[in-house]
């Protein structure tokens, strides 16, 4: 029978991303920031910086670097619902864009719907900095055993 690890505290969540010695590139790239974890709701909130030079030709941050922070986003979340006991590499994902975003401060709010033994269900919604939502998402993931843990 497998031991449940007991779960940390919301706060411990934040501090251990925080305090991370280090951090996927991506995340770096992205300039992503845990924010806040609510457990009880199944909710992490991010931030992020969009960049001025993944602007599209109509000056708003072209759709797959938004895309990229809603990944993010669902993924470190997974990570948070699975315990820290798995990474979830995402099997697919929907995005639907629903209005221009500018370069600048975003914040995401990820979900966990359903953490199964082999499959995860996961939600992010992402905002611009004046609080308008810019983007959602949907995701199907696939819990792994961490790397190098037994």
């Amino acid at each position: 029978m497998t031991e449940q690890k007991p779960r940390r505290s919301d706060e411990e969540v934040v501090a251990i991303f925080h305090n991370a010695k280090r951090r996927p590139n991506c995340s770096e790239a992205l300039t992503m920031r845990v924010e806040a974890v609510c457990q009880q709701e199944q909710r992490v909130e991010f931030s992020f910086v969009g960049q001025d030079q993944w602007s599209n030709p109509m000056g708003g941050i072209q759709g797959g670097f938004l895309s990229a922070m809603l990944d993010e986003a669902m993924t470190t979340t997974g990570v948070v619902g699975a315990n820290f006991q798995s990474v979830l590499p995402t099997l697919e994902f929907k995005v639907t864009f629903l209005r221009p975003a500018p370069p600048g401060h975003f914040t995401a709010s990820g979900r966990w719907i359903r953490m199964g033994k082999s499959v995860a269900f996961l939600e992010a919604e992402l905002f611009d900095s004046s609080g308008a939502l810019v983007a959602r998402s949907s995701a199907t993931a696939s819990p792994r055993p961490i790397p190098g843990r037994s």
